[in-house]
């Protein structure tokens, strides 16, 4: 709520604590401080009255009003001392002020306008199915016929398609869609973003990376950079797809770097401008959804699973009573999925009342039904903000710090609201970092950020629609919120910078550093074109709470002991910098919360960091070694990763003093030690646990007599065999385990085991690696293993390698598995029959199924049984309903008869 508040959040409290902690305050002092903290808190409550006003319903007055309470607020902190009545006293002053002009101009604070009810933290648990959006299958299907006719890849030309239409209509969903049906025919492929202020070298670069063609690429200039693409591509089939066109020379350079050949390749574009689209080739115009697939999708969002489990007509409202309602509201929707998400989002959160549903129609404009352009599809954005609570705001506002089509990390963004402190502690016994996760859950249940998904099916990515980002942006510039120098003159017009983000490093925006006012910046966010720029001012910083430099080389900087100036730092990223170690100094932030060194060559952390007592996260590589005492780092609630060495073997000990950890990432370059099981039966709140082994040994059942948490989601010991068997484990207990992805390594796997595992209620994630013939010791299955009905109900990823005995499927098993990746002996895989005398798996009863990896072992086996083998998979996938996409069905290895 801080962009509506400013600092009274925190400045509050800190006023309270002046009052009740110090005895020896100068003579009416401890007044005065109570006299401000009582204004203050009015002055709170006044501003967070006036952000529920949409801003072009406030009167001028209430807005100049309302910057000005912010900006004293801010002054207000940094000069809050103890004993310092002068201070005090002045500030007493201008608050005076500042209310006598309130009653002077009768500020009236707006409209009145009723609060939210509290919004229960939830993820759509339907956001994987929306993301391929009601209706998508049929104008893909459409868009892949056009370009290849008789399922066979153009040849000689190749084929561009440059897919049209406005902002939000899901052209960018329509080509991924297209992308994912069909990459299995190309040799390489790739799917990046252009923006509108694209980054041609850097693009080429992620086009080389995805493609699989792997370069030291950094002296490269983009002439270079097309050559490698243009040598790489020549004599392959590709499949390429360039997402978000706004200029026809930008089409043009990339262009230069994709060759015509004779193989084949198909080309996917997109934008936003029909000029452009028919100057790249085969526009084809993205139509708006119809009314029919516009309710279904919004009653999926409104009614979830209760609409698709009660009625087979999915676009019939639930609700008779809000069905007029919701199609007047669909009208002003316009087909558009962007609008339309984000309206059912707003619905989901209102009581199923027609007043509440006409009160949402009635606020969104008159006059835009079925017309949706920029402008109106604007004031849909502007009501979903508006009608969020302040708390949400203020943490969707701070990603206007970040670039368009940049994708950030989850836990990255949580942790720096936390440092800026918009996240407050509402409930006992949830952590800072947990209330934040509720806020970013929110944010998605909102449709105001996009969710990006990992193979487990969790979270760990954000992005920002550019419609929504152009307003937050907007919204964010006029409220001096955030200021951001990249070169297209959005930068706030105030000379008083609160946060920045410097995203370029050109000699203007160096010179605009250098004249502003700093020394009341409370984050800074830098990209690495601009790394020499924010380095040279970093000392102007006084209150500096957030110094991210992700991806900043820092290897020239002379020194970083400046780093220990800044007293108020709370997250100070320094991730992919390239330093090699941090200065004593590091010690004087005593504030600090959040250090982030990971993936540099930085080989010891400075004795001084046992002595950050607030810290709660500290993220470093594997090798780097941390100094004794780290056992007093008792507020730490993620640890990645620890090294464990056999010299450092007392490491482990004072690992179970961190009894707040929720996230340990464990790397072991010695031999086992048992004492690590005690120190992990100490650690009652971990969620997620990652133990990896670099010291090339089994650790056979080093973890069998472990008892896992309750609330265990993550569980990582792919390598090393940690368990004898699942079944015979003390932590696998499926009462207590709830929600789980689990990627392990056991000696064997048994029937026992797979009923284990499928009782698991929210496993949606499975690795599984087992070593038993490995390890000398003879796998006990006969047969197949037989996964039953009603096993595995959350598995969205399934992945078996290693001696494990052939899987069947049975009709209701693994209902939501979308990806399997298993190994088959081809000699024990030909006793399983089927019903017409061929091999069976009973993949036809996964119904969700959509992508198949097999991985034959052919050893005793012809390779006459080999091609047999590989006849009945491929038919198994082609007359399964989703017809799957199937990978890895050759073999040349298989002995001749």
């Amino acid at each position: 709520m801080e962009v509506m508040t400013g600092a009274l959040p925190s400045l509050i409290p800190k006023l309270a604590n002046l009052v009740a902690g110090e005895y020896n305050l100068q003579k009416g002092v401890k007044g005065d401080i109570m006299f401000l903290q009582e204004e203050l808190e009015s002055m709170r409550d006044a501003l967070e009255e006036i952000s529920k006003v949409p801003a072009d319903q406030l009167p001028n007055r209430d807005k100049i009003w309302a910057r000005n309470v912010r900006e004293l607020s801010y002054d207000i902190e940094p000069k809050i001392r103890h004993k310092m009545a002068t201070e005090i006293r002045t500030i007493k002053r201008r608050i005076v002020e500042v209310h006598e002009r309130h009653i002077r101009y009768e500020i009236n604070l707006g409209p009145d306008k009723l609060g939210n009810a509290a919004v229960d933290p939830r993820i759509f648990g339907q956001y994987t199915e929306l993301k391929e959006l009601v209706g998508i299958d049929e104008t893909r299907d459409e868009l892949i016929d056009i370009m290849m006719e008789g399922n066979v890849v153009p040849m000689k030309q190749g084929k561009i398609i440059s897919i049209v239409g406005f902002g939000g209509l899901g052209k960018t969903t329509l080509a991924n869609a297209v992308y994912e049906k069909i990459r299995a025919l190309f040799d390489c492929c790739a799917f990046v973003s252009v923006s509108q202020t694209p980054d041609l070298k850097k693009l080429f670069k992620s086009l080389l990376y995805d493609l699989g063609k792997y370069i030291n690429e950094e002296s490269l200039d983009e002439r270079q950079l097309i050559n490698v693409l243009r040598e790489f591509l020549q004599e392959r089939r590709y499949l390429i797809v360039i997402d978000d066109i706004w200029d026809i020379s930008v089409w043009k350079m990339i262009r230069c770097a994709l060759p015509d050949n004779d193989i084949g390749y198909i080309i996917v574009t997109t934008t936003r401008i029909s000029d452009v689209a028919e100057k790249v080739g085969g526009a084809y115009k993205l139509k708006p959804l119809s009314l029919n697939n516009s309710r279904e999708l919004m009653y999926k969002i409104i009614f979830g699973n209760e609409n698709r489990e009660n009625t087979k007509d999915k676009e019939i409202c639930l609700d008779e009573e809000l069905a007029e309602v919701s199609n007047k509201i669909l009208k002003k929707c316009a087909g558009v999925p962007l609008a339309i998400i984000t309206m059912a989002s707003v619905l989901a959160c209102k009581a199923r009342n027609e007043m509440e549903w006409y009160e949402v129609y009635n606020s969104i404009g008159v006059g835009i039904e079925n017309n949706l352009d920029v402008g109106n599809m604007r004031k849909i954005l502007s009501f979903s903000y508006y009608d969020m609570a302040s708390h949400l705001k203020t943490c969707l506002l701070y990603l206007s710090m970040f670039p368009e089509d940049y994708k950030i990390e989850k836990d990255r963004l949580i942790w720096m609201w936390i440092a800026e402190g918009f996240v407050q502690y509402v409930k006992q016994g949830k952590s800072l970092f947990e209330h934040g996760e509720s806020y970013f859950n929110e944010l998605i249940n909102r449709g105001m950020i996009q969710p990006i998904y990992n193979q487990a099916g969790m979270i760990y990515e954000c992005r920002v629609h550019d419609m929504v980002l152009g307003l937050i942006c907007s919204l964010s510039n006029g409220e001096n919120f955030v200021t951001t120098l990249n070169g297209l003159g959005h930068g706030s017009p105030s000379n008083m910078i609160r946060r920045l983000s410097v995203q370029n490093g050109n000699e203007s925006q160096a010179m605009t550093l250098q004249t502003r006012n700093l020394q009341q910046v409370r984050s800074v966010v830098a990209f690495p074109d601009a790394t020499a720029s924010v380095v040279t001012v970093l000392r102007s910083f006084r209150v500096l709470r957030v110094l991210d430099l992700q991806d900043c080389d820092l290897s020239q900087c002379c020194s970083l002991k400046y780093l220990g100036n800044l007293f108020h730092l709370r997250y100070l990223g320094l991730c992919n910098t390239s330093i090699t170690q941090l200065p004593e100094e590091i010690v004087n932030l005593q504030l600090l919360q959040i250090l982030d060194v990971w993936n540099n060559k930085m080989y010891c952390l400075p004795s001084t960091i046992v002595q950050l007592r607030y810290l709660m996260c500290l993220y470093i590589d594997g090798f780097t070694r941390v100094p004794n005492g780290i056992g007093s780092l008792t507020s730490l609630e993620e640890l990645t990763f620890l090294g464990i060495y056999d010299s450092t073997v007392d490491i482990i000990e004072e690992l179970g003093q961190l009894t707040e950890l929720r996230v340990l990432h464990i790397v072991l370059f010695g031999e086992w030690n048992d004492k690590l099981v005690e120190c992990l039966h100490k650690l009652k709140k971990l969620k997620y646990l990652y133990i990896k082994d670099r010291s090339g040994q089994l650790n056979i059942g080093g973890l069998d007599a472990w008892v896992a948490p309750p609330n265990l989601q993550i569980l990582n010991t792919r390598s090393g065999c940690w368990f004898t068997t699942l079944s015979a484990s003390a932590w696998m207990n499926p009462s207590l385990l709830q929600d789980l992805s689990l990627s392990t390594t056991v000696r064997e796997l048994q029937q026992d085991d797979i009923i284990i595992l499928g009782s698991l209620p929210a496993l949606r994630y499975l690795n599984l690696m087992i070593v038993g013939e490995d390890l000398g010791v003879h796998n006990e299955i006969h047969g197949e293993c037989i996964v039953g009905a009603g096993l595995f109900p959350s598995l969205v990823y399934c992945q078996l390698w290693g001696n494990v005995a052939p899987i069947v499927f049975q009709r209701g098993a693994m209902p939501r598995l979308r990806t399997l990746d298993f190994r088959l002996s081809v000699q024990e895989v030909r006793g399983i029959n089927g019903r017409d005398g061929g091999i069976d798996l009973g993949l036809r009863n996964l119904p969700s199924l959509q992508k198949v990896w097999v991985h034959l072992d052919p050893e005793g086996a012809n390779k006459a049984e080999v091609k047999e083998l590989e006849a009945e998979l491929t038919r198994a996938i082609k007359i399964h309903p989703n017809h799957p996409q199937l990978y890895g069905i050759q073999d040349e290895d298989a002995d001749d008869e």
